[in-house]
């Protein structure tokens, strides 16, 4: 980068009527920058990319976060430039692989994510030197073995988003399935068949995330254990499957 006053002296050469090329010869610059500066004398300010957080599309933010406290991780990339997000995807949930890829390239500010075929699996994967920073959450070891906390910015936006947040994490780590009983009518057993949703995560942080959120929006839910959680009462199943539905 030449500063102004170089820039000035190289111009003065050129109207004193000397070629292009001796003055190229004599200051060392060359012709095509003191072709450009009769243009433009100014050096173009380089404006520094806007700043990406915190996320602006919070509804595809609050889904993602909940992919990634199910089956995301960060990893560095080698060199030390940048990181890469990847979420596993099972084979099973086309839908599931379309719907987070488009929420990825929504919040990375590159709009990049690409998909690498594994084991029975899919890793939907974005690279980004942002991901630390839109996923406090990532560190060192198993989610379940390090406390999961929300910042106050990540909670506001599942606050806001309470059921995008669900169904990421109901897409990461839970399901929806059909259970059936039988039971006596009239000296003949019938057998009866009912939806409910469960969520199975080891992590006791992960799981009152979940619970949290799912009483915000009204839906009852029982602990089955320490790490699963059922919604199969009717009125609540309904709305999870106006909200949030089967994977796909």
């Amino acid at each position: 980068m030449y500063d102004l006053s170089t820039r000035k002296r190289a111009l003065a050469l050129v109207a004193q009527g000397r070629s292009l090329n001796s003055v190229s010869q004599e200051t060392g610059i060359s012709r095509a920058a003191i072709r450009s500066w009769q243009v433009r004398l100014e050096p173009l300010v380089r404006m520094a990319p806007p700043d990406p957080w915190p996320p602006s599309d919070e509804c595809s933010y609050a889904y993602l976060l909940g992919l990634y406290l199910g089956d995301g991780c960060i990893s560095g990339h080698p060199r030390g430039t940048g990181h890469y997000l990847r979420i596993a995807c099972a084979n099973s949930w086309p839908g599931l692989i379309e719907a987070c890829e488009i929420a990825m390239r929504a919040i990375n500010p590159t709009g990049r994510a690409f998909r690498t075929q594994a084991q029975g699996y899919v890793s939907v994967v974005s690279y980004s030197r942002h991901w630390p920073r839109f996923f406090p959450q990532h560190g060192p070891g198993k989610k379940h073995e390090r406390r999961i906390v929300l910042e106050p910015w990540q909670q506001a936006i599942v606050d806001a988003h309470p059921w995008e947040f669900i169904r990421g994490l109901v897409h990461s780590d839970g399901c929806r399935i059909t259970n059936w009983t039988t039971r006596l009518v009239g000296g003949e057993q019938k057998r009866y068949e009912y939806p409910r949703y469960f969520l199975t995560n080891l992590s006791a942080d992960i799981i009152r995330l979940f619970t949290t959120a799912l009483d915000q929006v009204g839906v009852e839910w029982k602990k089955a254990n320490t790490r699963n959680i059922s919604v199969a009462r009717k009125a609540s199943v309904a709305l999870m499957d106006a909200h949030v539905g089967p994977k796909y």
